[in-house]
């Protein structure tokens, strides 16, 4: 990811971090009731036997296994949302963490106008500076984000080749 598209996608990273910080917190997985609903209806592939039996092969198979397979989907749910709330969060941290690093009113003027409630025209004033002095910070933020979205990735690179 480079620091142009963080900064468009960086509410909405946030928001859905807020999200599925909710979701993991009141996570309860799929329900029995769900489960047991799901797998009646559903139609395996090569499971066309005679019926042998009084008892549906369908019932009994569900009957067996509705707890496992339950448990697995939750896991995996589970496991998604974990996965997506870490690669999320980790995403803000560094571009937070090299935003701050940032020398100078840069950081300031970075984390402004990621706010929607503040305008150009309240940063010209709050940072005593022209429209295009803002349009300039802006470009030479960018650049040194950059930077360092490079040196990130030579870094994995460098441990991936190793």
């Amino acid at each position: 990811m480079r620091a142009e598209t963080m900064m468009k996608e960086y509410k909405t990273m946030k928001k859905e971090l807020t999200i599925l910080q909710f979701q993991l917190g009141q996570f309860k997985g799929v329900s029995e009731e769900d489960m047991i609903l799901s797998m009646q209806l559903s139609h395996p592939d090569g499971d066309e036997r005679v019926q042998t039996s009084t008892l549906s092969d369908k019932t009994a198979k569900v009957a067996m296994n509705y707890r496992e397979i339950m448990e697995k989907q939750n896991d995996e749910w589970f496991n998604f949302l974990w996965d997506r709330y870490q690669r999320i969060s980790g995403e803000i941290a560094f571009f937070e963490h090299i935003v701050s690093e940032l020398d100078g009113v840069l950081p300031g003027i970075i984390m402004d106008l990621l706010d929607d409630d503040i305008t150009w025209d309240c940063m010209m004033s709050k940072y005593n500076v022209s429209h295009a002095m803002i349009g300039k910070y802006r470009k030479t933020a960018l650049q040194e984000l950059n930077k360092q979205y490079e040196l990130r990735d030579l870094q994995t690179e460098a441990y991936i080749l190793s």
